[in-house]
C-alpha cells in the first residue's frame, strides 16, 4: 500500500482511539471520578500512539510536519463530529461547517505546492 494511504488509514484508527480517550468518559463514566477516568483514557491511548506514531514516520516520507499535522487535524474533525453526533448525542451547528472550511484553508495552503506544482 502506498505510504500516504497506510497514512491515512493508521491515522484514522489512530483519532477514533484518540477521541474515545478524550471524550468517551463523558458519557460513560459520568459520575467516577476524574483520576478513574484518567486512568482508562490513557489506556485508550496507547492503542492510540501505537498508530500515531507509525502512520507519522510513514507519512514523513511523503508530507512534510506541517502537512502531516493539518491531514491530522481534518482527520480528528471528521472523526469527532459523527463522535460528537452519535455517541455525545450533541446538537449538529454551523460552527462545524466554518471550522471544517478553516481547515480546508489550512490544508490548500500546506498542500498548495503539490496541487499546482
Amino acid at each position: 500500500m502506498p505510504p500516504i494511504w497506510t497514512t491515512l488509514a493508521l491515522l484514522t484508527l489512530s483519532n477514533v482511539f484518540m477521541t474515545f480517550a478524550w471524550y468517551g468518559h463523558l458519557k460513560s463514566m459520568p459520575h467516577k471520578p476524574w483520576i478513574i477516568a484518567a486512568l482508562v483514557s490513557w489506556g485508550i491511548a496507547l492503542f492510540e500512539y501505537l498508530l500515531q506514531v507509525p502512520a507519522n514516520r510513514i507519512g514523513h516520507q511523503v508530507l512534510t510536519v506541517g502537512q502531516l499535522k493539518i491531514t491530522q487535524e481534518v482527520i480528528t474533525l471528521v472523526v469527532f463530529v459523527p463522535f460528537s453526533l452519535f455517541y455525545l448525542k450533541e446538537k449538529l451547528t454551523w460552527d462545524y461547517l466554518w471550522a471544517g472550511l478553516c481547515l480546508l484553508g489550512a490544508v490548500f495552503f500546506l498542500f498548495r505546492g503539490k496541487l499546482m506544482g
